[in-house]
């Protein structure tokens, strides 16, 4: 059936196609220099599996026209433009939280922003992994691109509000348990101190730090005569801290120190450690040796608990493994510590 002038146009391309159908509408015509013939103008609204949804898409656009370029943005390139505006406005810290919920939504960093659903956005929550406060800052990322979105008419239909995390809040999905290492297997890795990478989880397990700020932390930051270092970037604003450096892996922080490469922790080549580059090949191949398998996160409760046995007290574990934020009032309060209460605490395990 042959459309009405002017309504636009659906038909079938030749090949075997998925979207088989195109849906074209006449923008207006120009005269061709060759021929001196008037040539029509028409621009592509999309592709259908079916004449009927072609035709369903060309009714929607006569009835609600919006620009076609921006109606194929991705995912990425709405937080582009969003960030581009919102990240002068923040702070350095802020900018860091919303890069990293922006990582976790890789599956659909090149979907049409136009065609996502709440499925999709779901299905990001779903299997991101994380626990319940990065959920939350996550759904904000969400939250605020679709706003973006909304006002410059990118889409109609804002689906972050009805995305769910409550069901989280007191669980972590797909979490991986985690448990401090044994006696055993601390007594293991003594075993391999010669091995320049069970000397990493060692420095680990007695500091307390997040395998990131291990791995970020630069020369500069470490003041190597007086035993402790500076974690200047952080995923809490909190753990901005200095972290003292415990006696029995002193010797390691000094080797890797003389090294005199920019950041402490480096590949054999001097470079910076990648987490994914570091994990499988260096940290793998140690829980492989002593026969067990940690995660990195687990040298963390390891410190948190070797400390608490040794009855350091909590505000003073709190201000090694940068905790703070889990602080009462009165341990608020309690904020000037100095390095040697620190390295007293330390060298306690």
């Amino acid at each position: 059936m042959r459309l009405a002038n002017g309504i636009g146009t659906v038909y079938k391309l030749s090949g075997n196609r998925r979207n088989s159908y195109i849906v074209r509408k006449t923008t207006g015509w120009e005269i061709d220099e060759e021929s001196g013939k008037a040539k029509q103008k028409y621009i592509t609204i999309g592709y259908a599996p079916t004449r009927a949804k072609g035709l369903e898409m060309l009714m929607d656009y006569n009835k609600n026209p919006f620009d076609v370029e921006s109606s194929k943005i991705t995912f990425a390139e709405i937080f582009s433009k969003w960030s581009a505006e919102k990240f002068p406005t923040i702070s350095a810290s802020n900018v860091k939280g919303y890069n990293a919920s922006y990582n976790c939504c890789s599956a659909i960093h090149d979907r049409v922003f136009k065609e996502l659903k709440l499925t999709d956005l779901q299905g990001v929550i779903d299997n991101c992994g994380k626990n319940y406060p990065t959920l939350r800052k996550l759904k904000v990322l969400l939250s605020q691109m679709y706003e973006y979105a909304m006002k410059y008419e990118y889409c109609n239909k804002d689906y972050s509000q009805y995305v769910d995390i409550l069901k989280y809040k007191n669980r972590n999905p797909n979490r991986t348990d985690r448990s401090p290492f044994s006696n055993e297997e601390i007594e293991a890795l003594w075993v391999q101190k010669n091995n320049l990478y069970a000397q990493i989880v060692l420095m680990l397990i007695y500091s307390g730090v997040r395998v990131s700020e291990l791995l970020d932390l630069k020369r500069e930051n470490v003041h190597i005569d007086e035993h402790y270092f500076n974690v200047v970037e952080s995923k809490t604003e909190n753990g901005i801290r200095i972290v003292p450096i415990a006696d029995k892996t002193y010797p390691f922080f000094r080797k890797w120190y003389d090294d005199g490469c920019e950041y402490l922790l480096h590949t054999p080549e001097g470079a910076h450690f990648d987490y994914r580059n570091y994990y499988d090949s260096y940290w793998t191949p140690v829980m492989e040796l002593i026969g067990c398998s940690h995660k990195p996160h687990d040298t963390r409760h390891t410190c948190i608990s070797m400390l608490t046995e040794k009855e350091v007290s909590p505000t003073m574990i709190k201000k090694i493994v940068g905790h703070s934020g889990a602080m009462s009032l009165t341990e608020r309060v309690y904020t000037h510590v100095n390095v040697q209460e620190l390295l007293r605490a330390i060298n306690k395990i």
